[in-house]
């Protein structure tokens, strides 16, 4: 069964997660560099089956635009010109940070792995946005 994959943007990094087969769990899957994220799609969907993407969606606390809010919209374009077959979706992504952070406290991980593994956040927060975006299907 095809997997749905969402995407947390970022300048330097990008975190990932997936879900399961059944759609119904979302697991982070990796962080990459932002740079290396179109290759990485490309590469991920040639051995995977993804039939939606979801980009996490940026916004200010009042709901405007702030300045990733461009870097998205551009990377949707992007994204439905490369895979024209896959629904590419947009998701709020407010708060998704906070909560990650807040995640890897209630499983227990220390400050110095928190903040040496910054990456980790990354992915987590995409696995945030993944299962809001399951929830509201």
């Amino acid at each position: 069964m095809p997997r749905i994959l969402a995407i947390d943007l970022g300048t330097k990094r990008t975190g990932l997660a997936v879900t399961d087969s059944l759609k119904i769990l979302a697991n982070p899957l990796e962080t990459i560099p932002t740079t290396t994220l179109i290759s990485y799609l490309k590469s991920y969907c040639i051995k995977e089956d993804v039939d939606t993407l979801v980009l996490g969606y940026p916004t200010r606390l009042n709901g405007a635009d702030n300045e990733m809010t461009p870097k998205v919209m551009a990377m949707k374009g992007q994204l439905e010109k490369l895979f024209p077959d896959k629904k590419i979706e947009l998701i709020d992504e407010r708060f998704t940070s906070k909560m990650a952070m807040q995640s890897m406290i209630a499983m227990g991980s220390k400050k110095k792995d928190r903040k040496e593994k910054a990456g980790n956040l990354d992915k987590v927060s995409a696995a945030i946005i993944l299962q809001s975006y399951l929830e509201r299907q």
